[in-house]
């Protein structure tokens, strides 16, 4: 799971940011087997969708939900 743990790291230092949230995309747009979550960015589809329009504190939001995930998956 060396991806997972790439992606909670980024979360951990977005946390840190105040503004220009960076997108957790990393080019793997791919969609698990339930159609979930991207299998790169561990984001829902509706949540890649919004992403362009949403305020820092949402994206940082979102980032929060994907450290969640990634955590709730990895020993």
């Amino acid at each position: 799971m060396i991806a997972a743990k790439l992606i909670a790291d980024r979360a951990i230092l977005v946390r840190a940011m105040a503004e220009s949230v960076p997108s957790p995309c990393v080019s793997v747009c791919r969609m698990d087997a339930d159609r979930i979550l991207c299998e790169g960015c561990w984001r829902t589809i509706d949540e890649i969708r919004l992403w362009s329009s949403c305020s820092d504190a949402e994206k940082k939001a979102v980032w929060s939900l994907i450290e969640q995930r990634v955590a709730a998956t990895t020993p």
